[in-house]
């Protein structure tokens, strides 16, 4: 009889798609069942991936609503056994995160198996709770940082989870007299990323540019409008839509540095400027982006010192170094040549048959 998998998500699309890949290694080999809160249900196919909306709060700093929101926690935990129970679930998989919280309690109470997630190179803090009762931690890294050396026996190495279609991509091409610049800013369309148009605007002036541009919905007509009024042939795109449609089109990129996506990247070999979001918990985007550059396989710039003017030589260095671009792209084959899907799909379900 196949076991019945439960993958929890939510929140942001760094959380929401990794699961997806998750529920399409396993659906084969088992029943598989998602929830996810009412941010993350934006980025996913419900029915496609079977899907139920399971709401969790997010903890308040605010000690006047702090006991209201443990109060819908706890609300939030009860559903979750109910649903545990009803769904007859066997084994729970956490891609992290608090909208995560609810059903990781509940799996405890009810002795459930669990399987965590965490692609960050900073220990999220979500995970670091159920470490002690987790089964496995699939990892791209075994150098986390704020990783307990009394867990580290449960960490799970496995190639960055991709998308299916990334697999068919042809590797992009090098940098001539012709630039594609794709411009991610993950799924809250970056704002800072909505204000480099001057750097842009002096490339073009040097070589023929075309721009892919992630961006928001509030955002999509000042950012289109900028592009046109300084005549830059320009494309915009939101971040649910294909984005390995664009990156193949793409020879070079500039980025936040969410793990998905920098795993994309140098898994399609796509030379990067990495500009860790300032603000993210633990400064896990600037982990990230400095474990690919320890590697040879991209450029990080903080966002505190970007101007116009160092961005643009930040990019013309790197259109003109042919032979720096080059290694970048070679460092990053290297890397990537054992991420295979039927890699990937053997140890996900053989640690699960396992374990």
């Amino acid at each position: 009889m196949k076991k019945n998998i439960l993958i929890s998500t939510g929140g942001s699309g760094g959380h929401v798609v990794p699961a997806t890949i998750f529920y399409e290694h396993l659906q084969g080999e088992f029943n598989m069942f998602m929830t996810s809160d009412d941010r993350g249900i934006k980025f996913l196919d419900k029915d496609k991936y079977n899907t139920e909306i399971i709401d969790t709060p997010k903890l308040s700093k605010n000690i006047f609503e702090l006991p209201f929101k443990i109060i819908l926690l706890l609300y939030s935990t009860i559903k979750s056994l109910f649903y545990l129970r009803r769904k007859k679930i066997d084994i729970l998989i956490s891609t992290g995160g608090y909208m995560s919280l609810p059903f990781c309690i509940a799996s405890k109470i009810l002795n459930i198996r669990l399987f965590l997630y965490e692609p960050n190179m900073v220990l999220g803090r979500s995970n670091k709770l159920f470490l002690s009762s987790c089964i496995k931690i699939f990892c791209y890294s075994d150098k986390i940082k704020k990783f307990p050396l009394k867990f580290k026996n449960k960490i799970l190495l496995i190639p960055a989870l991709l998308r299916k279609e990334f697999y068919i991509i042809e590797k992009t091409k090098n940098v001539d007299k012709e630039i594609n610049l794709l411009i991610i800013g993950g799924s809250q369309g970056a704002k800072l990323f909505e204000n480099i148009i001057e750097s842009i605007v002096k490339i073009k002036k040097k070589y023929k540019l075309k721009i892919f541009h992630q961006t928001s919905v509030k955002n999509y007509m000042n950012l289109k409008n900028n592009y046109l009024l300084n005549n830059i042939e320009s494309e915009l795109f939101y971040f649910n839509e294909n984005i390995s449609e664009f990156m193949k089109k793409s020879n070079l990129c500039i980025t936040r540095a969410g793990a998905s996506t920098l795993a994309e990247l140098i898994f399609l070999n796509l030379p990067h400027i990495a500009i860790p979001l300032p603000s993210a918990k633990d400064n896990h985007q600037l982990e990230n982006a400095l474990f690919y550059k320890e590697l040879g396989c991209n450029w990080v710039l903080n966002q505190n010192e970007i101007n116009d003017l160092n961005l643009t030589d930040q990019l013309i260095n790197i259109i003109e170094n042919k032979k720096e671009f080059l290694e970048k792209k070679n460092n990053m084959k290297n890397f990537s040549y054992q991420n295979t899907w039927n890699n990937i799909n053997q140890k996900i379900i053989n640690t699960i048959n396992e374990n």
